[in-house]
């Protein structure tokens, strides 16, 4: 590292909190030095009251830009000057470039999750899905997923700011595309268990799982599993969260966020270089 960081090396970042689990610096890192590239990227524990000042360092000092995630993806819009399509449409960001002090953001995570999917061999196009959370993340899977053809999403959240904004995700997805979305209390367990029952695949989209929610899940019990059933978690440290091992123990196939954060990272990789993260390097790496 010390040998290839220069007067001229550019930084990307990571906003959000907590930020110490993350495995982003290691893969980002590790594909700028296999392709030569003079850049740097580092993870800073950085909350929603801090956002905005950060933001405003990125401009002053010509950072070229940054990942950004929970609980940031959704505020962070308020602070940039442009968004991308996808990032319009999701109403979140989780990558940041900036091109001469212009901050235009961006969003991964759809099409990241889309494709660990199909790397797993995980088909759910023209089927229903079930989802928990209604944040950053669980908006830009419900969008690429109903884009790319999914039949039919049920979307489970508290009562909460992200419930409101999942009323209009809902009106968005069942009127720009062929899927049909609908919305539902997390506290419903009744919808959820049926929901559930009917759905190829079961995602949670929440940070219930990792810290400070380590050992919790945002299902009760194993009963609302079945064999068959995918069970998809975007939570990958720790790599087996309380969801996934509930689901294994009743014999779903299981997939943590392993995948999804190598995706939307290769994207994100690519918005700010220009270049092609080598991917096969880097998943031999990190999985």
């Amino acid at each position: 590292m010390t040998e290839r960081i220069s007067g001229k090396t550019q930084l990307i970042g990571l906003l959000g909190t907590p930020i110490s689990h993350s495995l982003s610096p290691k893969m980002h890192n590790e594909a700028f030095t296999r392709l030569g590239l003079d850049y740097v990227y580092l993870a800073f524990d950085v909350g929603t009251e801090q956002l905005e000042d950060v933001l405003k360092g990125y401009r002053a000092m010509g950072i070229r830009g940054c990942n950004v995630t929970m609980p940031n993806k959704v505020l962070v819009r308020d602070y940039l000057d442009a968004l991308s399509p996808a990032a319009k449409l999701a109403g979140a960001v989780n990558t940041i470039v900036n091109e001469d002090g212009i901050l235009t953001g961006h969003i991964t995570d759809g099409t990241g999750y889309m494709r660990a999917l199909m790397e797993e061999g995980i088909d759910i196009i023209g089927d229903k899905i079930t989802i928990a959370g209604a944040g950053g993340a669980a908006t830009a899977i419900c969008i690429q997923a109903a884009l790319d053809g999914v039949k039919e999403i049920s979307i489970f959240n508290r009562q909460d700011a992200f419930y409101e904004r999942a009323k209009q995700l809902v009106l968005d997805i069942n009127a720009k595309t062929a899927c049909k979305a609908q919305l539902f209390d997390l506290a419903d367990l009744e919808s959820l268990r049926g929901e559930i029952a009917s759905s190829v695949i079961f995602i949670n989209a929440t940070s219930v799982g990792m810290e400070p929610l380590v050992g919790q899940s945002v299902v009760p019990d194993t009963s609302y599993f079945r064999p068959g059933l995918i069970v998809s978690d975007v939570v990958y440290v720790p790599a087996k969260t309380q969801l996934l091992e509930m689901a294994e123990g009743v014999g779903c196939k299981t997939v943590n966020g392993l995948g999804m954060m190598l995706w939307q990272g290769a994207k994100a990789f690519e918005i700010w270089t220009g270049e092609e993260m080598p991917v096969d390097d880097i998943k031999a790496l990190i999985f």
